[in-house]
């Protein structure tokens, strides 16, 4: 199994590790602490340090009712992030649900585009399919941030979270946009309440039937917080046992904040598969000339 992207193949034998650079002022958890271009670089090249095998950049926050922006202020500030971050040597995401943000971050030479919202504003599909190689990740949503809260309603959540992600992809695949090129998410705390998000986390290995790989974004979530009582800066151990738990159950990309503890959690899971089990670096993400990275 890999995703192919622009610049990279990934392979997806081990679960990889997307770390996330916000460069906003208002996300749920670490909002202004990378806000200006400075910080989100630093940010960025401590994260490939740590062990990041992605970097996934975003310049607007996608909390429960967080402020919309325009493109152009979204750009302003993911813009010089993504100019320094090229040169790290790891594929790089942009995390966007704008048309026109996705057109110039693919023109800047990024690797994935990653949206909330399934490539299903007007242009998205367009944008992505007129590129020979981008990757691309679909996730689950309802409504946007501002109503999806209020969207929760499901007969059989893993259902509907499946028949969506499915439909979204075969509407890629009809544009001509290869199956390698596509990740789904299932959109852990999007449109969805707690016991709703621990419904798919048991069940998560239903999605697999789908045939594509599984992202997923359990860190720091508010689940966590109800199931520990714990604060957001506090739910780091929360955080790595679900993305362990969503490993197990077959997914292959964490997308996460605390990526050097959740690369310690990995290398002592995966070595317990068994000897010559061990990893300690990104072995396994080629360029597109096969040339290892």
């Amino acid at each position: 199994m890999h995703w192919q992207t622009r610049r990279f193949r990934i392979d997806l034998d081990r679960p990889r590790v997307m770390g996330i650079v916000n460069v906003t002022p208002d996300s749920f958890s670490d909002g202004g602490q990378h806000a200006e271009a400075a910080g989100a670089i630093a940010h960025c090249k401590r994260l490939v340090d740590e062990g990041a095998d992605i970097l996934d950049i975003g310049g607007e926050s996608t909390r429960p009712g967080a402020a919309v922006l325009d493109d152009e202020e979204e750009w302003r500030r993911i813009a010089p992030v993504i100019q320094d971050a090229l040169s790290l040597g790891v594929p790089l995401s942009v995390d966007t649900c704008k048309p026109e943000v996705m057109r110039r971050a693919l023109e800047a030479g990024v690797d994935i585009v990653n949206d909330v919202q399934a490539l299903r504003r007007p242009g998205a599909l367009e944008i992505l399919a007129a590129h020979d190689s981008a990757g691309v990740c679909l996730m689950h949503m309802r409504g946007d941030p501002s109503t999806m809260q209020g969207l929760t309603d499901y007969a059989d959540v893993v259902a509907e979270v499946a028949q969506f992600l499915g439909e979204r992809a075969a509407r890629l695949r009809e544009a001509g946009i290869a199956a390698e090129r596509i990740v789904l998410d299932p959109g852990y705390g999007f449109a969805k309440q707690s016991e709703q998000n621990l419904q798919l986390l048991r069940e998560q290995e239903r999605l697999l039937a789908l045939g594509y790989p599984l992202l997923v974004g359990w860190s720091r979530k508010k689940t966590l917080g109800d199931v520990t009582g714990k604060p957001v800066d506090q739910r780091m151990p929360a955080s790595i046992a679900a993305a362990l738990l969503a490993v197990s159950r077959g997914a292959r990309i964490l997308r996460v904040h605390d990526v050097a503890a959740t690369v310690d959690a990995l290398k002592v899971w995966h070595a317990g598969d068994g000897p010559g089990a061990l990893f300690a670096d990104n072995s396994g993400i080629k360029n597109s000339g096969g040339r290892s990275q």
